[in-house]
């Protein structure tokens, strides 16, 4: 199991991830396989994260079957936190 740390990490990298990828566009998304492989994230620390994303309201995921992300895409919310990191770091 993750320690909070691990785990606020890896929602980190997957909201840097989908803004990158999609450059803040919520028309666009990235494939749970995708985030799997470029993150280097167990699957279930994966699927967790997202989960907790979503509650969030900072991403929507289409699960596919065993809980796994099949596509990920940021929400409204997700891309103005996004950018409001982006224009913190300057």
């Amino acid at each position: 199991m993750a320690s909070l740390a691990e785990r606020k990490a890896y929602r980190e990298k997957i909201m840097q991830a989908l803004y990158e990828t999609t450059e803040g566009n919520r028309l666009l998304g990235v494939t749970g396989a995708q985030l799997l492989l470029d993150l280097g994230i167990r699957e279930e620390d994966l699927a967790a994260a997202c989960t907790y994303l979503v509650g969030e309201d900072l991403i929507v995921v289409d699960w596919a079957t065993g809980n796994t992300p099949a596509m990920v895409t940021l929400t409204h919310q997700g891309i103005r936190r996004m950018e409001a990191q982006e224009e913190e770091r300057g």
